[in-house]
């Protein structure tokens, strides 16, 4: 084969891949506006309460199962580990908003702040609520902020419980404090109902809690005390009477109080009658200023349509 043939084969060659090229670009951007075009208009807004200055929907996105904590063990915990990369949580989390929810309560901001400016490229009007266990080790909640632009940094409730036991609330009520100095809302998290009466009784400038339906930081003296209706406690305590317990300090509090674990973490999704009946559950129970943080895992059912549907169906709006 001469040179001027091999050099026409060459160009016939790029020719043919610049078209194959543009092909596949144009055939990318059709489907691409295709499925925006599409895709279905967002649901109207759930039923919202006030935080602040910040109207937030009665349910809010929680952050378990996008970290990893299935609450279940470490096999579900990678399942889910693996499911939520950075770029589905950012489907996830527009999925929601699609759905009429406007807040995600996170507890990674390493992780999460590049997810949430995605978002915010996209246009998403998400309002975020960090989870921070204070204590050294931590990121600053100064750079938590700058990094995350949250509503609101809220003290981790394993944390509180664990130093409300060992006679150190004012490391918690000191995190409050510069909470609010770095300008974003304050909260407070508990699974142990006496230390949400404590704080609330004692006056602390709090602006909301997180209030766990179940009391799953019992300390053994605690459990011990507990009546003898098992030989053998296995994984979490999740007790049945403790959601009552739980709500009935959060309908006394006059801060807005954010419910979460509703669904035992996970133990009460077996079936939809009793996803439906917890989320009732909660609705009666709590303020009409409150709401519920739910984490969900979509991987295998809408479980976003569906808790939107129970928050639509038992969930008010206060009134004015």
């Amino acid at each position: 084969m001469s040179v001027d043939e091999c050099h026409a084969n060459a160009t016939g060659r790029r020719e043919f891949l610049s078209r194959l090229s543009l092909a596949i670009t144009g055939s990318a951007l059709a489907v691409g506006k295709t499925s925006r075009a599409t895709e279905t208009p967002p649901a109207p807004l759930l039923p919202t309460i006030r935080l602040g200055d910040h109207r937030v929907t009665r349910l809010i996105a929680g952050s378990n199962p996008v970290s990893g904590y299935s609450y279940m063990g470490p096999i579900l915990d990678r399942h889910m580990r693996e499911y939520f990369t950075p770029a589905q949580t950012v489907e996830f989390l527009w999925s929601c908003e699609r759905a009429g929810i406007n807040t995600h309560q996170f507890s990674d901001p390493e992780k999460m702040a590049g997810v949430f400016r995605t978002l915010r490229r996209r246009g998403s009007k998400m309002k975020f609520i960090g989870l921070h266990a204070g204590g050294s080790g931590r990121a600053p909640v100064e750079k938590v902020v700058r990094d995350t632009q949250p509503i609101a940094i809220v003290h981790h409730g394993g944390v509180t419980d664990r130093l409300f036991r060992e006679g150190k609330s004012r490391e918690v009520r000191d995190f409050v404090k510069r909470v609010r100095d770095a300008g974003v809302l304050a909260g407070v998290s508990a699974h142990n109902p006496a230390c949400i009466r404590r704080i609330a009784d004692e006056g602390w400038p709090v602006d909301f809690f997180m209030t766990c339906f179940y009391y799953l930081t019992r300390s053994q003296e605690e459990m011990d005390k507990m009546p003898p209706v098992v030989t053998l406690q296995i994984g979490y305590p999740f007790f049945a009477g403790d959601p009552a317990a739980m709500t009935e300090v959060v309908r006394q509090v006059d801060q807005p109080c954010l419910g979460f674990k509703i669904l035992a973490a996970g133990r009460k999704c077996h079936k939809k009658q009793l996803v439906k009946e917890a989320f009732q559950f909660a609705f009666e129970h709590i303020k009409p200023t409150d709401a519920v943080i739910v984490g969900m895992y979509p991987r295998f059912e809408d479980q976003i349509q569906e808790n939107a549907q129970y928050t639509r169906q038992f969930a008010k709006p206060p009134k004015a």
